[in-house]
């Protein structure tokens, strides 16, 4: 016959020995504990990439410097150049007594090591593939994408869409995901909706797509802009309003399915 007490130390240790598994269901985001952060100096240019991680750092609450020159984006990007002279671009960050380059690196790597799960899915969540993916679409078939057609269409102006994946579609992407979500996040906000941010912005402001397309995108930029850090993030690093503006475009590719490419002759 085994004693209370002993079957109570039992309980214990097989409670003891359940609760990593229990921390680490589906869903549950990690609680581990979040490195110190280092010095961290931001190098800005007004309405460019670099204002993801000054908005980064608001969300986060974490301390930061910024550098830039007010108004003016070439002593900005002078700044820029005297510290990473081979690859001069906005953001880089000085971290500690690194130099880093590349927004959506600098983003993940504030997240895994210093945010203690805040603003990405669990690893183990249903949410965090598509996050993941988001924070790279960003930039690697997004703004790719929109920048390409925006340099052409600036010089030729398309009178129909391309048979191939062009802005249009890159964007629908974007608006058949938050059909079914409510951020590029999943479930919650996240890093993932910091990056996409931008060339959202862009692929509208630019009349790259018809804004009135894509009502899903419009929803979540709305939410996006009532934020509290967003806004702190346009205040510090956007005081003037975007300065220096790129050109809108005349006419973008009409809207509507694509012409297939032609076959191979017989």
């Amino acid at each position: 016959m085994t004693h209370p007490i002993a079957r109570r130390s039992l309980a214990l240790l097989a409670g003891l020995a359940l609760a990593p598994a229990a921390l680490a269901a589906p869903g549950r985001k990690s609680a581990g504990p979040a490195a110190p952060m280092p010095d961290f100096t931001i190098y800005h240019l007004e309405g460019r990439r670099s204002e993801r991680i000054v908005w980064l750092m608001e969300e986060l609450e974490m301390p930061y410097k910024l550098v830039f020159t007010r108004g003016d984006l070439g002593k900005s990007m002078a700044a820029i150049r005297a510290l990473s002279p081979v690859v001069p671009m906005a953001p880089t960050v000085q971290y500690g007594d690194q130099i880093l380059v590349e927004s959506g690196a600098i983003i993940e790597m504030v997240l895994n090591r210093h945010a203690g799960g805040r603003l990405q899915p669990a690893l183990t969540s249903r949410d965090y593939p598509s996050h993941l993916m988001w924070m790279h679409y960003a930039e690697g078939s997004l703004a790719a994408r929109l920048f390409s057609d925006y340099r052409a269409w600036l010089t030729s102006p398309p009178t129909a869409r391309s048979p191939l994946v062009d802005s249009e579609a890159v964007v629908q992407f974007a608006e058949n995901f938050l059909a079914a979500h409510p951020w590029f996040g999943g479930a919650d906000f996240s890093g993932a909706d910091i990056m996409m941010m931008f060339p959202l912005n862009v692929a509208t402001s630019l009349n790259i797509v018809d804004v009135a397309q894509f009502p899903k995108v419009a929803a979540w930029k709305t939410k996006i802009e009532a934020r509290p850090a967003y806004k702190r993030m346009l205040a510090k690093a956007r005081p003037d309003g975007m300065i220096g503006n790129l050109r809108v475009l005349p006419k973008h590719a009409p809207a509507g399915p694509r012409t297939p490419a032609p076959g191979p002759k017989p």
